[in-house]
């Protein structure tokens, strides 16, 4: 492959919204395991929730598709490889991606953490206000002198 064919693949991997009308790949390899990529995709979007058994799951997933996106990726960087397999390359690179983006899409599961990261956060504030008000506050205490 020429060196002009690998920009133009890596340009076409790296461009914003390389994934619209891209498909989730059925299936593929990762780490030498086949695994129905767009059976599990579709089957964790349809809940409305992610289970706590299943985070672990679709977290480790992530990783894995990362981490497999990025061999991919140094293949066609650096590899010897033909301008036809850097086309296969660069395809499941961009399935990999909208499979991504539609696992990080999943609302409810950063819904929840942001939920109770704002409950803690209100819950700080309101015991900083009552001790304000109550006068238990040493830094209001402070500024005030003896």
């Amino acid at each position: 492959m020429q060196p002009y064919e690998r920009k133009q693949l890596l340009e076409r991997v790296d461009r914003e919204g390389a994934t619209v009308g891209a498909d989730i790949p059925k299936t593929i390899a990762v780490q030498g395991e086949e695994i129905d990529l767009r059976q599990f995709v579709f089957e964790i979007k349809r809940r409305e929730t992610v289970p706590p058994g299943e985070r672990d799951r679709v977290e480790q997933a992530k990783r894995n598709l990362r981490r497999e996106r990025l061999e991919r990726l140094e293949l066609i960087e650096e590899g010897d490889i033909t301008r036809e397999e850097g086309e296969e390359l660069a395809r499941s690179i961009i399935g990999i991606d909208r499979a991504l983006n539609a696992l990080q899409s999943l609302g409810p599961t950063d819904l929840e953490r942001e939920q109770k990261a704002n409950q803690a956060a209100d819950t700080k504030r309101w015991m900083s206000f009552l001790k304000q008000a109550l006068g238990r506050d040493d830094s209001a205490s402070a500024r005030r002198g003896p």
